[in-house]
């Protein structure tokens, strides 16, 4: 007989199942498809993961990020302090607003924000922090939020990859003025294209429905100036169809993370804080020698790995001055230390068993790489 290949093991796996197509030609049928009934029940139905807060649905989560620095008034006079180990859209949406970020480094365990970093950060311009709660793993809001109190500055969370993550009890996007999240088709859950913003101030809420819907409640009585960053219905249908699933998606992302914690040898499995509740967006390892030889050894057995992010932001085009120097002198060691050594593993949770063993055997198989 000949040999079974197995087909390769892909690093994300998308669900769009038949209902969440059957939601989406519901909504199709009915004719209102924008901003409507279903994008109303979304919101509802999100405040349950965010401890009850006001939720307002946008077209992404750069939107809601960009649409919540504007409602709270943040502008070209100001400064946000950013990790510069993230996704460009954290501080893109700083940029996108006129502001400028300010990158402060990581802790190593968590990748996310470190509060003595963004406490030497913290300037005459700064009006707001921003910490990202990388790869399903919640920022240290408990000595950031204090923090960011003491000093009159306002919390934007980006939890655009930490659905349902929580730090003693408390879910992400419920402790800063407010919280962004993301829909887009890898997230732990998706609605095709989406966002969210979260926040316990009804005030805010009403400007970021606003801003989101050309500054209107009511038909042509505009009241601010506004953009068009509305989610449709069709969108917000599947994101309802999504939300149902994902405590049991989230629960099968914590096992398969815990199955590698115990199977795999020979490197430091991701750490968690204490009382975290880490929902792995990502599986995130570090390989100190040879990353490169490591993704395509993983590759080469069938094993799908990805690198996030190999270029931290402050090294990004945009962020360079125009002569080719860095635009500041930014002392980020951890944040370059782990752009060059992470690598993620598939921990999404259509992993078959088969799949997981194949994982645990391909990385232990690498014979001291990692």
């Amino acid at each position: 007989m000949p040999e079974l290949i197995e087909e390769p093991i892909p690093s994300a796996r998308p669900v769009i199942g038949e209902a969440e197509i059957e939601a989406a030609v519901r909504v199709l049928r009915s004719g209102r498809v924008v901003q409507g009934p279903e994008v109303a029940a979304f919101e509802e139905e999100f405040s349950s993961l965010v401890a009850e807060r006001h939720c307002v649905a946008v077209n992404s989560g750069t939107s809601a990020l960009q649409l919540t620095l504007m409602a709270l008034g943040i502008g070209p006079a100001d400064e946000v302090i950013v990790p510069s180990f993230s996704f460009a859209a954290t501080a893109n949406a700083v940029r996108l607003v006129g502001a400028e970020p300010v990158f402060a480094d990581i802790e190593p365990d968590s990748f996310c924000l470190d509060p003595d970093a963004v406490a030497a950060a913290i300037g005459p311009r700064t009006a707001a922090i921003m910490p990202v709660h990388l790869y399903g793993h919640p920022a240290a809001m408990d000595r950031l939020q204090p923090l960011a109190d003491r000093n009159g500055l306002a919390v934007v969370e980006d939890a655009c990859q930490a659905h349902g993550a929580a730090l003693g009890g408390r879910p992400v996007g419920a402790f800063g003025a407010a919280g962004c999240f993301s829909f887009y088709p890898t997230k732990n859950m998706h609605s095709l294209e989406g966002g969210m913003v979260t926040t316990a101030d009804p005030e805010l809420a009403r400007t970021l429905r606003l801003l989101r819907n050309q500054g209107m409640e009511q038909r042509y009585a505009n009241e601010i100036v506004g953009a068009n960053m509305r989610m449709t219905d069709v969108a917000a249908a599947i994101g309802r169809v999504q939300l149902s699933q994902l405590p049991e998606w989230t629960e099968q992302r914590r096992a398969n993370a815990k199955f590698f914690d115990a199977q795999i040898t020979g490197l430091s499995t991701p750490p968690v804080a204490d009382d975290v509740r880490h929902v792995y967006h990502q599986y995130t390892v570090r390989a100190s020698d040879g990353r490169d030889s490591v993704l395509e050894r993983l590759t080469a057995r069938g094993v799908g790995s990805a690198v996030y992010y190999p270029t931290p932001i402050h090294r990004l085009k945009p962020y360079l001055a125009a002569d080719g120097g860095l635009s500041r002198s930014w002392d980020l060691p951890e944040t370059e230390r782990a752009a060059a050594e992470v690598l993620s593993l598939p921990v999404h949770p259509s992993l078959t068993t088969r799949e997981l063993d194949r994982i645990v055997e391909a990385v232990n198989g690498l014979e001291g790489a990692l």
